[in-house]
């Protein structure tokens, strides 16, 4: 049996106490995944962004808002984990500067600069000890095998999920699983319950006979 963690869900970056920058992650393919971990007899551990779903009962649940608060957390309860999926889609990027109070209009354009988050899943996999194993998720617009590969190679990961926006907010998910070389090694399509527990047959059969 294997204690696993899944980070899922968005994460918010204020630019005022009442806007933020988020994306439309919904939080599901974290949710079908936790529940295929606990279906295969495993323990699972999420660390989730605000999302209206409710996780199985049987996890092990972290609540988080900013991106450096998921990692923070992730940081604290992985060194205890076999392995870590990262299903989340955190904020890449913040305000440099986040006001006191509410951003009035004042009829002229708003500039914001903005900066890089820190990499929960590079951050991890630097981190992680030999025995542990990292999956990371590539949503991807353009470029998509390329995209994933170089996320693969710069992340370290160990497998890439790769999908598309069409699954946010979505019942249905289409994925490709690419292994260390970078190859295709299995493609599934259905409900993110269907597919999530086809993910993670291939991480028993790929990662976790080798732990």
């Amino acid at each position: 049996m294997a204690r696993i963690l899944i980070t899922s869900g968005p994460t918010r970056e204020y630019l005022d106490p009442v806007r933020y920058l988020t994306n439309a992650s919904s939080g599901s393919m974290g949710r079908a995944l936790a529940l295929a971990v606990l279906e295969r007899g495993h323990q699972v551990v999420v660390v989730s962004g605000p999302v209206e779903i409710e996780y199985p009962a049987g996890a092990e649940l972290h609540w988080v808002l900013t991106t450096e608060e998921m990692l923070a957390t992730c940081r604290r309860v992985f060194p205890a984990c076999d392995g870590l999926i990262g299903a989340a889609a955190p904020c890449d990027y913040r305000s440099q500067q986040v006001a006191k109070d509410k951003i009035h209009k004042t009829g002229q354009p708003l500039q914001l600069e903005l900066i890089e988050t820190p990499d929960i899943v590079a951050t991890l996999a630097a981190e992680k000890l030999p025995h542990q194993w990292i999956v990371g998720f590539a949503l991807e617009t353009d470029d998509a095998h390329f995209r994933a590969i170089t996320k693969l190679q710069q992340k370290k990961c160990d497998l890439v999920v790769l999908n598309g926006p069409q699954a946010m907010h979505a019942a249905d998910t289409q994925v490709e699983i690419l292994n260390r070389r970078g190859e295709v090694s299995a493609a599934f399509s259905g409900s993110k319950e269907v597919v999530s527990s086809h993910i993670l047959a291939e991480i028993e059969a790929q990662l976790m006979q080798q732990t």
